[in-house]
């Protein structure tokens, strides 16, 4: 088991991706992506340390490795996928050989900036991805990996290798790995002062006098 499973990987199962997002706004930095949800609903939530792959326009350069090989091959058990395709959804950057490759591997899901195909492979190996949106067109000849385990833009926000990646069904987050103590810190207390504001109001009570304990409207300040 690696440092992170033995560390952080319950606390991160427990939160959201709202969570998480709250917590860094609340710390003054963007963590949150938009537009890339998970391909399946049944993958509800994934998360673990990223290994990054980057994507540029295929030409005179040519591919050395099919896409993707070099990451599957870098990454261990438990870790994360997470492609920068620039948001494409005119070509794909992950397919059925690849998610079979990565599952029996033991990774936990690939995150892709673009499109993905053969979504129907996937779902058979339940290889969870989350993506814009899926094409049935192939990278070849439009796409190569122009680089793996780098720091890439991944829906706007920077992400380097070993940084912390959850996806649920709201979206996907980055946490920075030098600030993951402060950061599940200040999630889980706002996780827990949304948990009880729910039970206040399931058990009967009034929702703006709820809203008035808690002072919901401000509860990202530091």
């Amino acid at each position: 088991m690696n440092e992170f499973d033995q560390k952080y990987r319950a606390r991160f199962e427990k939160l959201s991706s709202t969570n998480l997002s709250d917590a860094m706004d609340a710390l003054g930095f963007r963590g949150y992506t938009f537009g890339i949800r998970p391909m399946q609903e049944k993958w509800r939530k994934v998360v673990g340390p990223a290994v990054t792959m980057r994507m540029t326009a295929a030409g005179q350069t040519p591919q050395k490795t099919h896409l993707g090989m070099n990451a599957i091959s870098a990454a261990r058990p438990g870790d994360v996928i997470v492609i920068e395709n620039g948001g494409r959804m005119d070509s794909s950057c992950w397919g059925g050989v690849l998610a079979n490759s990565a599952k029996t591997k033991g990774l936990t899901a690939t995150l892709v900036d673009g499109c993905v195909r053969d979504l129907d492979d996937c779902i058979d190996c339940d290889y969870p991805v989350f993506a814009r949106g899926t094409v049935v067109c192939t990278a070849r000849g439009r796409v190569i990996e122009a680089g793996t385990n780098e720091i890439i833009n991944f829906g706007g926000v920077q992400v380097r290798p070993g940084d912390i990646v959850l996806g649920d069904s709201s979206g996907v987050v980055v946490v920075p790995q030098e600030r993951i103590e402060e950061v599940l810190a200040k999630a889980e207390q706002l996780w827990q002062k949304e948990e009880d504001m729910i039970a206040e109001i399931r058990s009967g009570a009034d929702i703006l006098e709820v809203d008035a304990k808690y002072n919901y409207n401000k509860m990202l300040a530091k």
